[in-house]
């Protein structure tokens, strides 16, 4: 969400950070994004969190199929690119479904034309507006034509713009590494709520850094159910699955 990048020098890859594009396999496509770490900082580059959570819904951790979701503070639209991409039917079940239904219609009926994104997740991908037009050109050059329709990139800054997004709509919220800068917590607490419904599934991935990052997590748990459900240790990522009223065994 953040558009302040860190300091130069500091750590973290720099070398990786700062290269215009980055690479990486998912949903067997291979996905090309632009990155531009001196224009847009934190914004506008991939971090290991958002990876981590992308290859925790490629192993099926969650089922984005026929589902709403939206990803908070998206940056270089990864993640939503990625969902957008796990949650659509494969053509062969497409097809499929739609022969059965279409008997019922006529006898004469051309599945060819039939589009195959038709049961796949509706995905909202966020952030403030300063970064949406970099976004949006990251999302456009990674999904294939007929899938741009299931993938709508919009502006959201936590707290202030709720009134464009309908309350409890969403089935799952994403989020990748949006979980570092302090004063933002109470909004990102607030834009949580009114985007939840009790069966809205929240999945936040982060690497633990600072004590602030703890302190975000006992907020969240005084709000919902969270418990975390996968350790990557290699990356030092945790995933975190939070849902308003639930016990650990509802999950």
């Amino acid at each position: 969400m953040a558009l302040v990048p860190y300091e130069e020098g500091a750590g973290w890859g720099v070398r990786q950070l700062h290269s215009p594009s980055a690479t990486f396999r998912f949903a067997r496509r291979t996905i090309r994004l632009r990155q531009d770490w001196r224009r847009l900082g934190v914004a506008a580059v991939v971090w290991d969190a958002a990876v981590v959570l992308c290859a925790y819904l490629e192993m099926g951790g969650v089922d984005l199929k026929d589902r709403s979701a939206i990803e908070l503070g998206a940056g270089t639209g990864l993640l939503g690119i990625v969902a957008t991409l796990l949650g659509t039917k494969e053509p062969a079940l497409c097809r499929a479904l739609y022969s059965k239904c279409c008997i019922l219609w006529t006898s004469t009926v051309c599945l060819r034309h039939i589009p195959l994104y038709c049961l796949g997740a509706r995905v909202t991908i966020t952030d403030r507006a300063a970064a949406l037009e970099f976004l949006e050109s990251n999302v456009q050059a990674n999904l294939p034509s007929e899938l741009r329709p299931k993938a709508v990139v919009k502006e959201l800054t936590w707290g202030k713009d709720l009134g464009n997004f309908p309350p409890g709509a969403y089935d799952f919220i994403l989020g990748a590494d949006i979980v570092y800068l302090e004063e933002t917590f109470a909004e990102l607490l607030q834009t949580l709520e009114h985007l939840c419904s009790e069966q809205t599934v929240i999945l936040l991935s982060c690497r633990i850094r600072y004590e602030r990052d703890h302190k975000f997590l006992k907020m969240l748990r005084g709000r919902f159910s969270v418990y975390e459900v996968h350790y990557d240790s290699s990356k030092d990522v945790h995933i975190y699955k939070a849902q308003r009223g639930t016990r650990k065994d509802d999950f």
